[in-house]
């Protein structure tokens, strides 16, 4: 199966089990792996025979910016199911979430959560 892949999408959302990072929110950047038969649009120079990249990225940006999760492994899955729900072409997406910035009193580059989910 062929990949597409969107590395590092940076978005800005309320998510957290605390009250105050739902309210004043923080930097996330989102990983898609997105598994696919690319060989029509390769062979054919065609966008209709593939997935439109910036189309993805809205319907992400509008999930992690519109939408609040007490936890990033529901803002991981919901954009799995969206993804899989809006392109049908999508026989697979890996999703990754990555909170650089959690309210702990710790020095690292963040947390991440990775998820895979195939159509069924």
């Amino acid at each position: 199966m062929d990949k597409m892949t969107l590395h590092r999408m940076e978005y800005y959302g309320f998510h957290g089990v605390f009250e105050e990072e739902r309210k004043l929110g923080q930097r996330y950047y989102i990983d898609l792996e997105l598994e696919l038969d690319l060989q029509g649009a390769g062979l054919n120079d065609d966008l209709e025979q593939t997935v439109n990249y910036a189309e993805v990225h809205g319907l992400v940006k509008d999930i992690v910016e519109k939408k609040s999760f007490k936890l990033i492994e529901a803002l991981g899955e919901y954009i799995a199911t969206s993804v899989l729900d809006t392109y049908t072409i999508i026989n697979a997406v890996t999703v990754k979430v990555t909170k650089p910035h959690p309210p702990f009193d710790i020095h690292f580059q963040g947390v991440t959560v990775e998820l895979r989910r195939t159509r069924k």
